[in-house]
């Protein structure tokens, strides 16, 4: 019996320590150093799906609510503006290039009943034209002054608002459309009643009948008139007027044309029968 005693107590301290490991193991859960969320987030357990649940959470929130936030919250890009048509410069007139008026003395491009103007620019002609009409403006490049077998570039305003380049070839008193077009960087607007446009035209080309080479020199006809759906009618006046002389694209004038209202007390033949009558007048019947 002597050994009896030690081996119990032996056991009975064994025993106590076994209580004690368990106790602190029950306890570690609620212990402040413990791991939240159920103490298995290590492992990809539920506490760590719960942790990964929310990060979802808010990133979705926050996805949608920057997709479909109002445009007074976050307003998207939008495209830049368009440039606005520049206005035509006539102080440019007979120095940097070459410009034709028809109309009242003293018009300008937004006051003729016809402008054109034209410079060389590199390989290129740029052309203007302006008329009082809500139809369409042209310039033909012709042989002679008068119409028929001309090289036409017209500037159409359409029923949509917009102005565009067409290529026309005058067949008799009419002009037939030509699908080949030479006009490039082309702008045009419609404002104030007038119809005004700006475009580029290569200065050689092949030779053919519906194209001239505009380094060799031409008589200007000029002419505006209605438009129907898109197409030029019948010109407004039955005379479009015509330069006087072959006009050159290296050598940049300032041409003034009156038109119709101002030539009764222009012409030679008028003034001298304006100074008989007058002096008729004076000097009363015998």
């Amino acid at each position: 019996m002597s050994c009896s005693i030690p081996i119990l107590l032996f056991l009975l301290l064994l025993l106590l320590l076994a209580l004690d490991r368990r106790h602190s193991v029950a306890s570690s859960p609620t212990d402040d150093s413990a791991p939240r969320g159920g103490g298995h987030a290590d492992h990809g357990e539920p506490g760590h799906r719960d942790a990964h649940q929310d990060s979802y959470s808010t990133f979705a929130s926050e996805f949608l609510e920057s997709r479909y936030l109002s445009d007074e919250g976050y307003p998207f890009p939008t495209a830049p503006p368009v440039d606005p048509f520049a206005k035509i410069k006539v102080s440019d007139c007979g120095l940097t290039k070459g410009c034709v008026r028809y109309g009242k003395p003293g018009c300008d491009a937004e006051t003729c009943d016809y402008f054109l103007s034209y410079r060389r620019i590199g390989a290129d002609v740029e052309y203007e034209m302006s008329a009082d009409t809500d139809g369409w403006v042209a310039v033909g490049f012709s042989s002679d002054k008068k119409m028929g077998g001309d090289d036409v570039m017209g500037c159409v305003h359409d029923d949509n608002g917009r102005v565009r380049i067409h290529h026309f070839y005058n067949v008799g008193q009419w002009a037939k459309e030509i699908k080949r077009n030479p006009a490039r960087d082309e702008e045009g607007i419609f404002e104030n009643g007038r119809v005004t446009c700006r475009f580029k035209r290569p200065l050689y080309v092949p030779r053919e009948e519906t194209l001239v080479d505009l380094h060799l020199s031409w008589y200007y006809l000029f002419a505006w008139g209605p438009a129907i759906q898109g197409s030029i009618t019948r010109h407004d006046i039955d005379t479009p007027p015509v330069s006087d002389h072959m006009i050159s694209i290296y050598k940049y004038e300032d041409i003034f044309m009156p038109s119709t209202a101002y030539q009764t007390f222009s012409s030679p033949f008028c003034l001298l029968l304006i100074v008989a009558l007058t002096f008729y007048l004076l000097m009363g019947t015998p």
